[in-house]
């Protein structure tokens, strides 16, 4: 690599909504931007969450410098439990951010050993041949930054997550006069975030929204229950002034929306009026009407408050016929399903529900294609990559840089593992891809969990297992006792008591037709035999475990 180039490995976040990360490197020295994870999908049986691939990582940590947040969500800090258990280095980001991190690592017991440094708006800090410049932007989380690069090669723009709020309200601004003065020399390369690309014009702002939640909030006759992500202070704050505004009360149900309130109030980031939050035991001392309950769930997860409320499962709260229920929040795509799930167990239960697509009670964190435009106008680079979205969202990103004045040949997609080699003179190369599969993440298992066992859980959870138990005399291959036939998930046993007899003839008759002492082969053709047996009688294809027990 020659000595003024950098190389970019994108270990996620391209192509995919989540687990975004991404390596600068020189021949010298290596840093990281965000480390974040995604959550499973369906057919991620048991999976608790899938983080990058870090094995690139750790053969370089000796060249790692410092890991940089843009900000603290998931997909962007949720991985660093992982990686923080394999290398020493610090990591940089806004104090709100390192708040949640703290509180991330003191689940894994590595709060006390990680080095975490915050960063304030328009710090420089040098790590290695880099200097990160942080900007301001405007997000679904407070204290988010883009970041401004200097690098051997040039100047970078990431800019992390973000939107311009035409009317930003608290304060919560990206600002574009910082972009514009650190890009007057010149930007080598931008990274921007594509999640809305297909959306035209600019997103809803937050004064609009807290505009439709003061109507909301006015003429509501019973309580009102806000579901919204736990990280969202700015829009808690609205629901807090709100609520002292139309003379009620909050009570929060839901663990990480408490501790993230608790952080937050502690830093200064949300002001609660005086005497307008109570306890979640004590709503029984108020009237309907003079209540309001933020919970978790927004997303349908099954442990969240919300959807134990919707499954008449929480201990304290129960809906009641005049709930409103106001889901602030998008339906990220995988968790349609489980929030339309809610929200018909709420209407059956007689609450009224507000979301997004029939309601002004959600703005995007994320910049619709007319505030890409202008961040592409404001910094104007020589080349464009775009992050933080699936393929589609990618391509058109690149389309919209090429229509703001990009050279076609200088604005690429560019997927997880591919690297890019920038140079200072000009001109650019793709290295070889390095190993950036998703790492599945099973409780303590990290990577243990492959595509065999999925494949396995998948045809668990659709066809059922049977177990086969037979014992036989080693000396003289006699069955001892059995066959016995124990049906799970595949078959009502009292009902299909005929056809488990049937399987216990046809483990009898392979057992004749095996030597004795040869239990590898047995156990091979009572699953074979099995399962053609299943196959042709039910149409199905249980998992068949044969345990052959020779005493």
């Amino acid at each position: 690599m020659a000595g003024n180039a950098i190389t970019l490995y994108p270990l996620g976040g391209l192509g995919e909504i989540g687990m975004n990360c991404m390596l600068y490197k020189t021949d010298r020295s290596m840093v990281m931007v965000d480390c974040g994870l995604m959550f499973p999908e369906d057919y991620h049986f048991g999976v608790d969450v899938v983080i990058p691939c870090f094995d690139f990582v750790l053969k370089n940590k000796s060249s790692l410098h410092g890991i940089v947040l843009t900000h603290g969500h998931e997909d962007h800090i949720g991985a660093l439990p992982w990686l923080l258990q394999n290398v020493d280095v610090p990591v940089y980001g806004s104090e709100f951010t390192l708040g949640l991190v703290e509180n991330k690592l003191r689940e894994h017991d590595l709060d006390r050993w990680a080095d975490l440094r915050p960063v304030r708006p328009y710090d420089r800090v040098l790590l290695g041949d880099f200097r990160f410049n942080f900007f301001p932007v405007c997000h679904s989380i407070i204290e988010g930054y883009g970041l401004g690069i200097e690098t051997p090669a040039g100047r970078v723009v990431h800019t992390g997550d973000f939107k311009i709020d035409r009317n930003p309200l608290g304060g919560h601004a990206t600002d574009l006069a910082a972009f514009r003065n650190f890009s007057e020399p010149g930007v080598k390369l931008m990274l921007s975030d594509s999640t809305n690309v297909g959306s035209e014009g600019f997103a809803l702002t937050e004064r609009e929204i807290k505009v439709s939640l003061r109507e909301i909030f006015s003429t509501a006759k019973g309580r009102i229950l806000v579901s919204l992500f736990s990280s969202h202070i700015q829009r808690m704050q609205e629901v807090f002034d709100l609520a002292d505004a139309e003379g009620r009360k909050v009570a929060v149900s839901g663990k990480s929306m408490a501790r993230n309130i608790e952080l937050a109030r502690e830093q200064g980031h949300l002001k609660v009026p005086k005497g307008t939050f109570i306890e979640l035991d004590t709503i029984y001392e108020y009237a309907d009407n003079e209540l309001v309950l933020l919970v978790t769930g927004s997303q349908g997860e099954p442990l969240a408050a919300l959807s134990r409320m919707a499954a008449g499962e929480h201990r304290q709260l129960a809906v009641r016929p005049d709930d409103l229920v106001i889901l602030s929040s998008r339906f990220i795509p995988g968790n349609v399903r489980a929030i339309n799930r809610v929200i018909n167990n709420l209407y059956r239960l007689g609450a009224e529900v507000l979301y997004e697509k029939m309601h002004g009670v959600h703005a995007s964190g994320h910049a619709h294609a007319g505030e890409l435009t202008l961040m592409l106008q404001t910094v104007r680079p020589e080349y464009f990559i775009p992050v933080h979205g699936e393929y589609r969202h990618l391509v058109k990103h690149m389309r919209l840089a090429c229509e703001c004045g990009v050279d076609e040949d200088k604005s690429m997609v560019v997927e997880n593992g591919q690297p890019v080699t920038f140079f200072e003179d000009d001109g650019i190369k793709l290295l070889p891809r390095i190993s950036a599969e998703k790492i599945l993440v099973d409780g303590k298992g990290v990577g243990d969990v492959g595509q065999s066992v999925l494949k396995e859980r998948q045809l668990l959870a659709g066809e059922g297992m049977v177990i086969v138990v037979l014992v036989v005399d080693e000396a003289t291959g006699e069955i001892s006792m059995g066959p016995d036939i124990m049906s799970k998930g595949f078959v009502f046993e009292e009902e299909y008591r005929h056809l488990l007899d049937d399987a216990k003839c046809i483990v009898l008759d392979v057992h004749e037709n095996i030597a004795p002492g040869d239990t590898t082969k047995l156990k091979e053709r009572i699953r074979s035999a099995l399962r053609r047996f299943f196959r042709k009688v039910l149409g199905r294809d249980p998992v068949v475990v044969p345990l052959v027990i020779s005493v």
